[in-house]
């Protein structure tokens, strides 16, 4: 458990999940997602997604490689016609960066 937190940590309930990666995975990782131990949310920055061009804060879930690149789930909000609109998807790497 996190200290100051009332529950799991993400990684523990990932770890917990007995979920595990398909497949193995060729090519390098991009350079920020080795740190840390891969189980925790990591915050980043959405560069131009889709919905809404702009850079917008988000929360980097995992990582998979389709089709020899490396992409990122990633859940952010955007400014919708009637507020903030939570987006969750998988973006490519080149649109995410580090926070």
């Amino acid at each position: 458990m996190t200290p100051g937190r009332g529950g799991r940590s993400l990684g523990e309930r990932a770890a917990a999940s007995g979920v595990r990666a398909e497949g193995p995975v060729t090519g390098p990782e991009p350079a920020y997602a080795a740190a840390g131990n891969g189980g925790e949310g990591r915050h980043c920055w959405v560069h131009d997604p889709p919905e809404s061009a702009g850079t917008w804060p988000g929360l980097l879930v995992e990582w998979r490689q389709r089709g020899g690149t490396w992409q990122g789930r990633v859940a952010y909000t955007v400014t919708g016609p009637h507020g903030p609109a939570l987006v969750e998807s998988w973006l490519p790497a080149a649109r995410l960066e580090p926070r």
